[in-house]
């Protein structure tokens, strides 16, 4: 997670993208959740692989580890080289059992993982039009080849950045030979995919795994609509709701209040954010943030921001005031 998000600023100028809440629940966080529910195996340890970002961002990681009993390391990758050079960037934890993961998506596996009898599982979404994304080319069940973003149509299965290895060191042995014999690839980067076609070309056992639901979260656009497609199952009224109405679905989240309002459709109000006298729509109010006397529709307001007296489409960052 040592990217930058540029694509959802303002709002990750502060706060790294997979810090983000989702619908209450950092994106980091539901990316665990996930791995936790479908591994076969308990999760002693998560190693974060940062960037340039401040100490509260390793004090919120640690917090969500210690919430479900993890062990949290922390790594720095100073220069963007690519996937791969992220995860060489960790080599020192490259041993066991991993799972390395891009936690810049959410998804919904399909229930409990089988990782006997393989040496590397790769998690793939079915999409028509894969050029963005490396795909896993088929013969049958079998993985034959792993390209990352090629510009011709060789295979419908994405890769969507979740990787099971058996043995770690492998996996490490693979990224050291892409640094040492300089082989970048896509972007004139060190990408992870390369790594893995190395250890499929030496002959290990590589199986995919589907995903139901592969939800971005990469653009403003994209965040949106991931977390309106959340709120159709999680929705849920947590917070002081007085005098107002809620038009579902709606979440509002415990520390919240909404009060002389009418809020919803498709409206998150985050932890602490209060919405008084004002119309919202379609919108996501982050915590700490107050918006009162407005009518908001497709609306990001930032931690902590006021808005005062507002009316149509805000796209604004944390500690702004308008109005």
């Amino acid at each position: 997670m040592a990217g930058r998000g540029t694509r959802l600023r303002p709002h990750t100028h502060v706060t790294p993208k997979p810090l983000m809440p989702v619908v209450g629940i950092p994106m980091v966080e539901r990316i665990v959740n996930t791995f936790i529910e479908v591994l076969p195996r308990p999760i002693t340890e998560a190693v974060f692989i940062l960037g340039d970002f401040p100490s509260e961002v390793n004090e919120a990681l640690t917090a969500i580890c210690e919430r479900h009993g993890l062990r949290a390391s922390f790594v720095r990758q100073d220069q963007a080289l690519g996937t791969g050079h992220a995860i060489h960037c960790a080599r020192d934890y490259l041993h066991g059992e991993v799972v390395t993961v891009f936690a810049d998506t959410l998804f919904t596996m399909h229930g409990p993982a089988s990782l006997e009898g393989t040496d590397v599982m790769a998690w793939v979404k079915h999409v028509e039009d894969p050029s963005r994304f490396g795909v896993a080319v088929m013969d049958g069940a079998r993985i034959i080849a792993l390209v990352e973003k090629s510009p011709k149509l060789i295979s419908h299965e994405a890769l969507i950045g979740i990787y099971y290895v058996r043995d770690g060191k492998e996996l490490r042995d693979a990224i050291q030979r892409l640094m040492d014999d300089e082989i970048t690839g896509y972007g004139d980067e060190y990408q992870l995919t390369d790594a893995f076609d190395i250890l499929l070309k030496k002959g290990l056992v590589f199986e995919t795994a589907g995903v139901s639901e592969w939800l971005d979260c990469g653009t403003i656009e994209a965040f949106m609509a991931t977390c309106f497609h959340l709120l159709k199952t999680e929705s849920a009224q947590h917070g002081s709701v007085h005098n107002s109405e809620l038009i579902q679905p709606v979440f509002v989240a415990e520390g919240a209040t909404v009060q002389d309002s009418t809020v919803g459709p498709n409206v998150v109000v985050e932890k602490g954010a209060v919405v008084s006298q004002s119309t919202v729509s379609n919108s996501i109010i982050f915590s700490g943030a107050r918006v009162e006397g407005s009518d908001l529709s497709e609306s990001m307001i930032g931690r902590h921001a006021t808005v005062f007296g507002a009316k149509g489409r805000l796209n604004i960052g944390d500690h702004s005031s308008i109005g």
